[in-house]
């Protein structure tokens, strides 16, 4: 049995929550779900390039699972990306999915 995930400390909340390839329709397309502290964790490292130390801090998790949430949201992007699906991001407050 897994461990509970421990609280995230998550404040950004996007403006659009999901993104596909233009001129595909939705119902030809696989999807790629982003956690909500996926994409907090790629906000605080990517886009206002904090240290992981720093940005685990602010997140209220140890710089190790900052690591993990990191490299799991940069695979599904990428893989996302790449293999031309659509990218779903799962609104805060909101448990994920399985499988996801």
């Amino acid at each position: 049995m897994a461990r509970p995930t421990c609280p995230r400390r998550i404040t950004h909340s996007p403006r659009a929550t999901y993104y596909k390839p233009a001129g595909i329709p939705l119902c030809e397309l696989r999807e790629v779900e982003l956690g909500a502290d996926e994409l907090e964790a790629i906000r605080l490292a990517d886009v206002e390039d904090l240290y992981h130390t720093e940005a685990a801090a602010r997140m209220g998790v140890s710089r190790q699972t900052f690591d993990r949430i990191v490299l799991r949201a940069h695979k599904k992007i990428g893989a996302a990306l790449v293999n031309g699906q659509a990218l779903r991001i799962q609104p805060v407050g909101q448990p994920a999915t399985a499988g996801a």
